[in-house]
């Protein structure tokens, strides 16, 4: 039973580094891009 404990702390620690590692290195910005869209105002 310790060496399944062990081994579950040890993925967990494992996939925290992981997720901290991707969170810095990989590329997650938005891509950008212009809308422009006319607007009638109904004014009277």
């Amino acid at each position: 039973m310790g060496r399944i404990l062990k081994g579950l702390v040890i993925l967990l620690i494992i996939g925290f580094i992981g997720l901290v590692g991707y969170a810095y290195l990989g590329d997650m910005r938005p891509e950008r891009q212009t809308i422009s869209e006319p607007v009638t105002l109904d004014v009277n």
